[in-house]
């Protein structure tokens, strides 16, 4: 199939060939048509900023199937979006995503109610600093977290029990919700049986649904392991898991469950310095889903959280346009969604955009914006401990970077109240306690050392 030659010949279509970028081209053929972006949106399914990313190259045209849908969309030869063997005149082929087949170590307007809020918040932990006294060596002994880490180390552990599909998926929710409670000593107790048990099971499950689904939970819980890793400061494992998350994902007809552990595989390759890899990684994840988005709450909430931890990822590296415009899309999902969820443990909503929105400031180096971001939270009305742990832990890191030590102070003992488990393990949490105990008013901190001592900072 040719395209008709007005198309052909416009000097747009044929300047973005010659110029091999896809984005130029969907551009040129589009106006050539006389189609508007939302025109295009209607007829693949993508949203009009999507596709308005991808003609400005801010999304990379990387993934194949996305590339035969605007093809589909736009009545163009395959060949012109680099899909088959194109005349001299083609677009050069993009460059493949990167694939992840096997493990490759790392390079390594204010509320004023709100504001009352967050200060009032700050002000009632003052006298707090005797919170969560259990001492890092208490858990020397059998320590869980060390007995995970033996667990995934150690290929000769003993073999699990399997059980039910409902049963495993009961007990992995269980842990799921462990976690969001911010009890992370608690879930690495959990998981090295469960993990066993769910290996067993897969492979005692016939292929067929049964074997899928089976597949399914294993990655999720890999996922789950990876996060907690990175909760402990151990990227290492943090990258392990995350992949050994997506081989079992390949398993799995789970849509979802796949979409959901490419976030997690994103967020390693993020923290391994792999930002720009991470994030078109990501994208094109969401990208994928968008078409899907009418079938449901649970599509939403995992195409929202998709979209924040791109926005998030593009902030680290340093693209405040690219984080803003995603953050904004994020935003459009969560007013679709109407309220706070919980669906596939996403915990996504409009109260998770405002948390997405002071640690995006933060990472800017937008300090006092991110306190600002912070001011308009209810903190008390986060749902879930580990997000409102996590919204303290970015309050006294925004703080500590503007060079303000009481309130950030008072912000760590504030996380602590919401999870002795954010503080003790967290490594940024230590530096800034590190600091203050080094910064010349640490004198005037009550309880900082002792604070220091529970979080296995030197003093």
């Amino acid at each position: 199939m040719e395209p008709p030659r007005a198309i052909w010949h416009t000097d747009e279509v044929r300047a973005a060939v010659d110029s091999g970028d896809l984005g130029a081209v969907v551009r040129g053929v589009r106006r050539a048509n006389h189609l508007t972006l939302a025109d295009l949106a209607d007829r693949c399914g993508y949203s009009v900023s999507t596709l308005s990313r991808m003609e400005r190259g801010k999304q990379p045209l990387g993934d194949v199937r996305v590339l035969r849908v605007l093809v589909d969309a736009l009545h163009i030869p395959p060949a012109l979006l680099g899909l088959a063997d194109t005349p001299r005149r083609s677009v050069r082929a993009p460059a493949p995503v990167a694939r992840v087949g096997v493990i490759l170590m790392p390079g390594e307007g204010t509320d004023p109610m709100r504001r009352r809020t967050l200060l009032a918040g700050l002000t009632g932990m003052a006298g707090t600093a005797v919170l969560g006294t259990t001492s890092p060596q208490a858990f020397a002994a059998g320590d869980p977290v060390a007995v995970l880490r033996n667990a995934l180390l150690d290929p000769s552990a003993p073999g699990g029990v399997p059980v039910a599909l409902p049963q495993l998926r009961q007990r992995m929710a269980a842990a799921q919700s462990v976690f969001q409670l911010g009890r992370y000593t608690d879930v690495a107790d959990r998981l090295p049986g469960l993990l066993s048990t769910a290996t067993a099971t897969r492979n005692d499950t016939s292929a067929g649904s049964g074997h899928a689904a089976a597949n399914g939970m294993l990655s999720e819980l890999y996922a789950l392991t990876s996060e907690l890793m990175i909760k402990l400061g151990d990227d290492r494992l943090a990258w392990t898991t995350a992949d050994r998350a997506l081989q079992a994902s390949h398993g799995t007809d789970d849509v979802l469950t796949q979409a959901a552990v490419r976030r997690a595989w994103a967020i390693v390759l993020r923290r391994a310095g792999h930002a720009d890899t991470a994030q078109r990684l990501v994208v094109d994840t969401a990208t994928a889903l968008q078409p899907d988005l009418h079938r449901g709450p649970e599509y939403l909430s995992v195409y929202g959280s998709l979209l924040s931890t791109a926005a998030y990822t593009a902030a680290v590296d340093g693209d405040r346009d690219t984080a803003h415009d995603l953050l904004a899309e994020a935003v459009d999902t969560a007013t679709r969604l109407g309220a706070d969820a919980n669906h596939r443990f996403t915990a996504f909503g409009p109260t998770a955009i405002g948390l997405y929105r002071i640690s995006i400031a933060r990472v800017l180096g937008d300090f006092g914006t991110a306190v600002e971001a912070a001011r308009r939270i209810d903190p008390t009305a986060i749902p879930l401990v580990e997000r409102r742990a996590r919204y303290w832990s970015d309050v006294a890191r925004s703080f500590h970077h503007w060079g303000k030590p009481e309130q950030c102070y008072r912000a760590l003992l504030a996380a602590e109240h919401a999870s002795p488990d954010e503080v003790r393990y967290r490594k940024p949490i230590q530096q800034i306690t590190t600091s203050l105990l080094r910064h010349p008013t640490a004198n005037t901190l009550p309880g900082l050392r002792a604070f220091a001592t529970r979080t296995g900072t030197p003093a």
